[in-house]
């Protein structure tokens, strides 16, 4: 009797498995890495600042998470031929899955350390960029891999 139980359950395990598989090769996609895009409206006079502020401390920040695996890749993108209300600069991050706010703040905790910067001046250091900038907004995106 325990025999027949135990080969009744194994044929039901099997059966749960092939249909399961079945399920999830039917799918025409699978979820790719996630896209964090900021958009910046730079102020008039201020793009060469702003962008020199891109070019080291945002850069090294960036490169350093890039090395530390927290981030794939990251980008900085100019809007062409932009219109009204449109940014002038979109910051691209990609990142493997989508970050809890505890996994932000520690990677934000350990950027800090890397550039020897306490939370309070990296604040007082995003109001100060308010003279070269507006974040206008963002959006997160996910990729989806078809086939």
């Amino acid at each position: 009797m325990k025999i027949k139980a135990f080969f009744a359950f194994a044929a039901l395990l099997a059966v749960f498995a092939f249909i399961t598989s079945t399920f999830a090769q039917q799918s025409s996609f699978t979820p790719g890495t996630v896209w964090n895009m900021t958009y910046v409206k730079v102020e008039p006079g201020q793009f060469e600042n702003y962008m020199d502020y891109l070019n080291t401390t945002y850069k090294k920040s960036m490169e350093f998470q890039k090395k530390e695996g927290y981030i794939v890749s990251w980008h900085v993108y100019a809007v062409a031929n932009r219109r009204e209300g449109e940014p002038d600069i979109i910051l691209a991050v990609e990142q493997k899955d989508h970050l809890t706010n505890t996994q932000q703040l520690a990677i934000q905790k350990k950027v800090n350390e890397f550039l020897a910067t306490d939370p309070h001046k990296a604040d007082s250091g995003f109001g100060e960029r308010k003279k070269m900038r507006t974040v206008s907004g963002g959006m997160e995106l996910q990729e989806l891999n078809l086939g």
